[in-house]
């Protein structure tokens, strides 16, 4: 009997210690390089200091990496990570990855998917409605198009593409029926297929796409983020079309977009639809810490809202995102 309650106290006391241990959680992403990312990690970085865990950031730029960051975790005695992955394919290895380190996992941004390209549910995720915020793209190009009086026929539309990420494709599918549905002609929609989802690949794109469609006097561009219009803005500039002729609509409202709002004088670059880099990096990684201390468990979706943002009203829409 007496065996047994030491040994019972024994466990109880490994227990109790356990749930003592200070947390460390990873975030992980796909390119550290890119503003969206960098907020990302500012506001979860803000949770940290807030909450008293640790984290670990880590730049994934591919599959190997992502791997490797996951055991470097396990190694750090780490209790789980948060990750918008490379490769959303890579889903179930990273699953299997964690559960044999013993890490709990949550997906931001860009949901993981299985073999057949259905989404992971036992991996909580926070994103956006990719399709959703692009048609608040579309239509914000659309209302900007008729408050300047433009023909529609004589516009064209470059879609920066990066259709291998399943979220990329729904943001410009998005944009484009917004287009469609006020009428704009879709013979006038140019795809630009871009090799990675930066500024320099968007403006390659770019350029090639309005080299072989010089007939159109005014032009607008959509694309799966900032950096993509941004792109796209940078080539029609080299081209010398002008702002008055231009409107580029982003998605992200990341650092990249408010500098360009705030440059002296405008450029194509018209706006963005601001989604809340605070929410995607403050919040998960909240969630993810009262997931391993056992407060509570993430929920398996979250789908947050974006607001379109000018240079006219930077100030409300960064207030009511919460920046």
């Amino acid at each position: 009997m007496k065996r047994t309650l030491l040994v019972a106290a024994a466990l109880c006391a490994a227990a109790w210690a356990h749930a003592a241990d200070p947390v460390k959680i990873g975030f992980l992403v796909k390119q550290a390089e890119e503003p969206w990312f960098q907020d990302e990690w500012r506001y979860a970085e803000v949770a940290a200091k807030e909450k008293g865990f640790t984290l670990v950031k880590i730049g994934i730029p591919n599959g190997e990496k992502t791997m490797a960051a996951i055991d470097n975790l396990a190694a750090q005695k780490a209790q789980g990570f948060v990750i918008c992955a490379p490769d959303v394919k890579l889903g179930k290895a990273i699953e299997r990855a964690a559960k044999r380190n013993n890490l709990k996992v949550v997906s931001v941004d860009d949901r993981l998917v299985d073999g057949s390209g259905k989404p992971i549910e036992s991996i909580p995720h926070m994103g956006i409605s990719g399709y959703q915020i692009g048609k608040q793209v579309g239509e914000g190009i659309i209302a900007e198009i008729k408050a300047r009086k433009w023909n529609m026929a004589e516009v064209g539309a470059i879609r920066v593409a990066y259709d291998q990420l399943p979220t990329g494709k729904e943001r410009t599918t998005g944009a484009v029926d917004a287009l469609k549905a006020a009428g704009f002609p879709a013979a006038n929609i140019i795809d630009a297929p871009q090799a990675k989802t930066d500024t320099e690949n968007a403006f390659n794109a770019t350029n090639i796409a309005l080299t072989k469609n010089a007939k159109f006097k005014h032009w607008v561009a959509v694309g799966l983020n900032d950096e993509a219009v941004l792109g796209a803005v940078r080539a029609a500039e080299g081209r010398g079309i002008k702002a008055d002729n231009m409107i580029g609509i982003g998605i992200g409202g990341a650092k990249a977009a408010e500098n360009e709002l705030n440059k002296p004088q405008p450029t194509g670059f018209f706006g963005s639809v601001m989604i809340s880099a605070r929410e995607h990096g403050y919040q998960t990684s909240i969630n993810l810490v009262n997931w391993i201390t056992g407060k509570a468990t993430p929920p398996a979706e979250v789908l947050t809202k974006g607001m379109l943002m000018t240079r006219a009203n930077q100030a409300e829409v960064r207030k009511a995102m919460g920046q």
